[in-house]
């Protein structure tokens, strides 16, 4: 992201990305307590007397440090990165064909800092999110050469809202389709706002 945004936008989209988690979340509470949702049959029972420094500190005393548990670590990271460099590969050939297919001036008419660039970025993100490593080279595009930069932050973030895996893992593991489905109806909403305040703050 920092490579191809710059340091700025990317330190930008983190923050903004983490306020509409935050909101998302305290929605999805208050839904849960007035019986809009259902409850999460997966609540673990509440410790008051829970201290996170001290339970990490015990826990990580604990771990037996040696060139074994490295291994195993630097085995890890390498075996997990192997599928995240995959989908920035695609998304790269992605944004090369979209650059080799559509012309600069179709590409800022459609998808430029207007409502309807917006809501075509958003539908398209809907139809091709792949995952967030494939999405942000063609993100990316949407910044640079689009220039418009709440696109580029709605294709990332709408995306992974409407991200059909992501609503299946939370269909299956609260066992509700309800709550599965308030994903994007929570989301989505945001997104649009922040994206179309972004790109009226670019433009002025």
């Amino acid at each position: 992201m920092i490579a191809l945004i710059g340091l700025e936008w990317t330190i930008i989209f983190i923050l903004l990305s983490m306020l509409i988690g935050i909101a998302a979340g305290w929605m999805f509470d208050r839904l849960e307590k007035n019986g809009t949702l259902p409850s999460n049959p997966n609540v673990l029972p509440y410790d008051p007397d829970f201290k996170f420094w001290p339970e990490a500190k015990r826990q990580l005393n604990g771990v037996s440090w040696n060139s074994t548990l490295l291994k195993r670590f630097v085995q890890g990271g390498i075996n997990g990165s192997r599928i995240i460099i995959k989908w920035i590969l695609f998304g790269v050939l992605l944004a090369s064909a979209i650059r080799a297919f559509v012309s600069l001036e179709l590409f800022q008419d459609y998808f430029g800092p207007t409502l309807l660039g917006l809501f075509a970025t958003l539908v398209a993100a809907t139809i091709i999110e792949v995952c967030s490593e494939g999405s942000t080279p063609i993100a990316a595009d949407l910044m640079t050469r689009a220039n418009a930069p709440g696109n580029s932050f709605g294709f990332l973030m709408g995306g992974v809202a409407t991200d059909y895996t992501e609503i299946m893992v939370i269909k299956d593991t609260t066992k509700s389709w309800k709550t599965a489905l308030y994903l994007p109806l929570l989301t989505l909403p945001q997104v649009f706002v922040i994206a179309w305040l972004l790109n009226q703050s670019a433009g002025s």
